[in-house]
């Protein structure tokens, strides 16, 4: 025990990052499908590895990590954030607003009655909403009351108690309360309303598997001899299924192959398109030839291309391709993914800023077609780190900025402060694509290095206070934790389907997107037998991350005394 102590004198750093390792790895563990989640354990963990003695972690080191966090999850839901102020969009930001506005009232009427102090009332919150940024929050909120250090201590012990108590309750619930209470309180069934919404999508008509597969983009060279004499435009239309014609080949000539280009016999021309249409193609062109060469300078790809441009923002994609027009010739959806989950196609699937275009097609077609969607992924790009760093300064600097209200300066503090920066350069990068990248891997780990830090932080430093407050008030904050979780599921889902007149699965999704627990969804998604749900997750999973967030410092401003 005396080497112990002498490590967590000498190196504490050592179980911070033990506590993110071994948390980590029990978060993965699966029991029955079920998973606690990575958050949880890392600061049950920490929690227990703080009973074998003090740590003392300097205040930067946590404020650092959370700021990447909270400034990362910004970045990350900027665009769709300030895409979802629209009129197309206003049902599931509507729906969000009361979840997030019915929980903090049901935790401020807990405080209220059983004089919870903030740092408890701020913890509960954070756990039964499931919003892990709340701690990081509402202890910036509590630094710059002037507490004394040891009551300050105090608090932030009673956040971490308050959290680890009613975190995995209020991640139970919501998995449970999405795809099996939600459709029993709006008198449905879930699986027969995502073959209607199926069917609405595809126009009428259940669409068979088959038509929302993916068939494989070719190219094949012909030689002209039945379509001479006719313009390109004329071939494409007859031949269907937007195949494209993408070289011409006239005696060892390059022609720029424009629609109203003309064919002559003996033209060597590349067809790209769907397998089954360039099957047909023969008859109507001439003979398949073996040019190994033309085909080498028609380079098929397959690019992710990040939905940006707000212009498209809530429209289906019949209204893209029209809006992108000429533009679109010769490139075929692949895939359209929504939070990494994959949405249903059909000419009437709505996309969402943020959404992720996975493109088929020649190179050039594609570059062509994604500067009117969004911006192309390139697993390449490096992480702008001066841009990150700036914005992490400016949002440190404004949550500096104080309001009074009444005796208490109500303040967002650096988190909140980061996360509003955040959200700005997640939108300014995507207007302007060549400042600020931070790769999709750069994002998670800054997310799960951030957090998970702050987390063992927090329950390193607290774990002794931590757990004699759990034992005194575990089971008073187990029941407040459990209405705190299904109160504001239950408002938000009557709202949604009796006051907005959301569809009910869309709304399955949205109360999944507007808790923030990604696992909801997919249980939506099993229980309706289809990936319908997904298409309520975008907005309010953006909404939501802000509007919880901003809470901690509610909470401590309402429920401090002096």
């Amino acid at each position: 025990m005396s080497t112990i102590r002498w490590i967590i004198s000498a190196a504490p750093e050592i179980f911070l990052l033990l506590a993110i390792a071994v948390g980590t790895i029990l978060g993965r563990v699966k029991i029955h499908g079920f998973a606690i989640g990575t958050t949880a354990c890392v600061l049950i963990v920490a929690v227990l590895i703080g009973q074998f003695g003090s740590f003392a972690f300097p205040p930067v080191l946590r404020v650092i990590l959370f700021s990447l966090f909270v400034f990362t999850i910004g970045y990350r839901s900027g665009p769709e954030f300030f895409a979802s102020l629209s009129l197309r969009t206003l049902a599931q930001v509507a729906m969000a607003l009361v979840l997030g506005g019915t929980g903090l009232l049901i935790v401020l009427a807990f405080a209220f009655s059983f004089r919870l102090d903030p740092g408890t009332a701020s913890g509960i919150a954070a756990g039964a909403l499931t919003q892990s940024s709340v701690i990081g929050t509402a202890s910036g909120a509590l630094a710059q009351l002037g507490l004394p250090d040891d009551v300050l201590k105090q608090q932030e012990a009673n956040i971490a108690a308050g959290y680890a108590v009613t975190y995995v309750l209020g991640y139970i619930l919501t998995l449970l309360f999405v795809p099996f209470v939600a459709p029993k309180l709006m008198r449905v069934d879930l699986k027969a309303e995502a073959k209607k919404l199926e069917a609405e999508l595809a126009g009428g008509e259940a669409p068979p598997a088959e038509n929302l597969s993916y068939r494989k983009f070719q190219a094949r060279a012909y030689l002209v001899s039945t379509a001479a004499g006719r313009s390109v435009k004329s071939i494409e239309e007859q031949i269907g299924s937007r195949t494209v014609v993408e070289r011409i080949v006239r005696q060892g000539i390059d022609i720029e192959p424009h629609l109203d280009t003309a064919l002559e016999a003996g033209d060597n021309i590349v067809i790209a398109g769907r397998t089954a249409a360039l099957v047909a193609a023969r008859p109507i062109i001439g003979n398949e030839i073996d040019a190994d060469e033309i085909l080498k300078a028609i380079p098929g790809n397959v690019i992710e291309v990040l939905v940006d441009n707000r212009k498209l923002h809530g429209r289906s994609l019949r209204d893209v391709a029209e809006q992108v027009g000429g533009n679109a010739r010769g490139v075929f959806l692949r895939a359209l993914t929504r939070m990494g989950r994959e949405v249903p196609l059909s000419a009437d699937t709505r996309v969402y800023v943020g959404d992720v275009m996975t493109l088929v097609g020649s190179t050039r077609n594609i570059e062509r077609a994604a500067g009117n969607v969004g911006q192309i992924l390139r697993t390449g790009d490096r992480a702008d780190i001066a841009f990150l760093a700036a914005g992490i300064a400016v949002g440190l600097l404004a949550g500096l900025a104080s309001i009074k209200v009444g005796g208490v300066a109500l303040t967002l503090g650096g988190g909140g402060g980061a996360l509003i920066a955040g959200l700005v350069c997640g939108w300014l990068r995507s207007r302007r694509p060549t400042i600020g990248a931070l790769p999709p891997a750069a994002q998670q780990t800054l997310i799960d290095v951030g957090l998970g830090g702050f987390i063992a932080a927090i329950g390193l430093g607290n774990g002794a206070a931590a757990w004699t407050a759990i034992q005194a008030h575990g089971l008073m904050l187990v029941g407040m934790g459990l209405v705190i979780t299904i109160v504001p599921l239950v408002v938000a889902t009557l709202f949604a389907f009796y006051v907005l007149r959301m569809n009910p699965v869309v709304t399955c999704g949205a109360l999944a997107g507007a808790m923030t627990v990604d696992a909801a969804v997919t249980g939506a998604c099993e229980m309706a037998e289809s990936q319908t749900p997904v298409l309520g997750v975008a907005v309010p999973y953006a909404v939501g991350n802000v509007i919880l967030t901003v809470l901690g410092p509610i909470i401590v401003a309402s429920t401090y005394g002096g």
